[in-house]
């Protein structure tokens, strides 16, 4: 019997030897030249404030990301290296300067709160293309919310907005995206925390999903994030002291839209919710509910573009963004219930010079709610802001 036995075994691993054999034989006579690029960019940029202080403490500016620096500033350098095979391939993204640093904000966990290496890496991960239909990406990629994105090549405006801020910059999992026509798109992942990009320090996982709809006049996204953010829900109070609460799931559903009205405009459209649950207080044994609603934020914007020549274009940006139950803090001013909201305009240009560098003259106005969010000139209240600002923007 275990002569039987061993023959069997034998057998059968003769027959996979030969099969994975014959398999790597058949890859090998198909197989493409890769490829192996470098792309990025750099920015840097000059702003200033017509109706608020430009220097020392009192220095104003939008509590939106990136482009928020007085004077002649820093953006960014970034050098993306992609190796692209026929089934797979591998890219790493690295970002230097302010606008990189603030990007990926969540990175330095592995150096203990300082800046590491960790701290330069934008995107890194590598992918599979299972089959014609089937892709496979793990590790560090870019959210897949929102209108707007980290690199400046990519946004018509220079400045960002406030939903693009506030929404995830970044994730670390595993997503697997899915062709179901050519028109129709699906993804969904499992991911670390929002941000969460080195490592997963607390435990719990995020869950995305995108619902994608693309024709040759347009694009349309509809995206969800789902999950545990602080890792302290349902624990019985680990990790919390008596009288100390948790944060709830956070939920957040994002619509991204945008298609070509005529040969020369283009209008763009998002809009975003964004809410977490109230979470648990530790009473000294055990963890309880927290009563209440959840806090957070929403917004819509709209992106309207006019291509004037083949060298200039002119692009309107009209943002809402609200937040409820003091779900942001100083992001915009808010009444005693922890409520308000901000309307935000940004007229921009891009005139192209040459096929690399794009100069972007802006104006922008914020307008909050409440009264004494900014400081005018006279460092007086004011729910006012209003600014200037000329970026350049060089992609190779």
């Amino acid at each position: 019997m275990k002569n039987i036995q061993l023959l069997i075994f034998g057998l059968l691993f003769s027959i996979s030897y030969a099969s994975f054999g014959q398999e790597v034989i058949i890859v090998e006579e198909e197989k493409e030249p890769s490829k192996f690029t470098f792309s990025g960019s750099v920015d840097a940029y000059f702003r200033t404030n017509f109706n608020a202080p430009n220097k020392g403490e009192n220095f104003q500016a939008p509590a939106s990301s990136f482009g928020n620096l007085p004077g002649f500033s820093l953006g960014m350098a970034n050098i993306i290296a992609t190796y692209e095979g026929e089934k797979v391939g591998a890219v790493a993204d690295l970002v230097f300067g302010p606008r990189g640093e603030d990007a990926v904000f969540g990175s330095p966990l592995y150096a203990g709160g300082m800046a590491g290496s960790s701290q330069i890496v934008n995107q890194l991960y590598v992918y599979w293309n299972v089959s014609d239909v089937v892709t496979l990406t793990f590790g560090n990629f870019n959210t897949f919310l929102g209108y707007e994105v980290i690199s400046p090549t990519a946004n018509f405006n220079y400045s960002t907005s406030y939903m693009f801020s506030y929404g995830p910059f970044s994730h670390t999992g595993l997503k697997a995206d899915f062709a179901l026509s050519d028109k129709w798109s699906l993804m969904a992942a499992v991911m670390n925390p929002t941000d969460m990009t080195e490592f997963n320090l607390n435990g719990t996982y995020t869950y995305g999903a995108q619902l994608g709809y693309s024709t040759d006049a347009g694009s349309t996204f509809l995206n969800f994030v789902y999950g545990d953010q602080d890792g302290k829900l349902d624990t019985d109070g680990g990790g919390l002291i008596p009288g100390q609460s948790s944060l709830g799931n956070t939920f957040q559903v994002d619509l991204t839209t945008g298609f070509n009205l005529s040969e020369s405009l283009y209008l763009g459209v998002n809009t975003t919710y964004n809410t977490t649950s109230s979470g648990e207080v530790f009473n000294g044994s055990d963890a309880t509910d927290i009563d209440g609603d959840g806090a957070g934020f929403y917004g819509f914007a709209g992106y309207l573009q006019a291509a004037t020549s083949e060298n200039f274009a002119i692009g309107l940006r009209g943002e809402y963004f609200s937040v409820f139950n003091s779900g942001l803090d100083g992001v915009v001013g808010t009444n005693g219930d922890g409520d308000g909201n901000v309307f935000a305009i940004t007229l921009s240009g891009n005139a192209k010079i040459g096929n690399n560098l794009t100069l972007i003259p802006e104006i922008r106005l914020d307008s909050m709610s409440e009264d004494n969010f900014f400081l005018n000139k006279d460092l007086a209240g004011s729910k006012s802001l209003s600014s200037f600002l000329l970026a350049a923007v060089f992609s190779f």
